[in-house]
């Protein structure tokens, strides 16, 4: 019994590392891309500066709240269920960052 147990927190210790170490482009490939890429229903275009300073003047909490609740047409979790809240940021950071 105690090395099931061992095996089942072995596998999910390397499943907690892989979720905290996962490529934020291929995140944003999966998940921001579609509309992020080409300023779809008016979400701004990743690279963007102009677009993206006054989302970003609203400190990064708010955006990353608007990610988890969805925002104007912004569906919730900005379609990464799975993401953490520093995943979010990461990837708000990645689209606001000039191109």
């Amino acid at each position: 019994m105690k090395k099931v147990l061992l095996a089942v927190l072995a596998v999910a210790a390397v499943s907690a590392v892989s979720a905290q170490d996962r490529d934020i482009q291929a995140l944003y490939k999966k998940s921001c891309y579609a509309c992020h890429a080409f300023g779809a229903n008016g979400a701004p275009k990743t690279g963007a500066v102009d677009q993206w300073a006054p989302r970003m003047e609203k400190g990064m909490e708010t955006l990353v709240t608007h990610v988890k609740d969805g925002f104007n047409t912004m569906p919730p979790k900005g379609l990464c269920f799975d993401c953490s809240d520093a995943e979010y940021k990461a990837l708000i950071e990645l689209m606001a960052a000039p191109q």
